[in-house]
């Protein structure tokens, strides 16, 4: 297997996990401190932005590389 290819599949998987385990940390901190709805989609708002650009930097990289920009 090409080295190249195992570190971006394994960057994507192991950020996908990541992610999720983020998620679960949020959730938690909003039970703990009883944010209420509000709150809660206040912090889920935020790690939802980080997402949004961690998905929108792979599109615009992949757009570069295929010569599409």
């Amino acid at each position: 297997m090409d080295p190249v290819l195992f570190e971006e599949w394994m960057m994507t998987g192991l950020v996908t996990i990541l992610i999720i385990f983020m998620g679960f940390i949020v959730w938690d901190l909003a039970k703990k401190s009883k944010a209420g709805r509000f709150g809660s989609f206040i912090l889920f708002f935020v790690l939802g932005l980080g997402v949004a650009a961690f998905i929108i930097k792979s599109v615009v990289i992949g757009l570069i590389e295929s010569g599409a920009l």
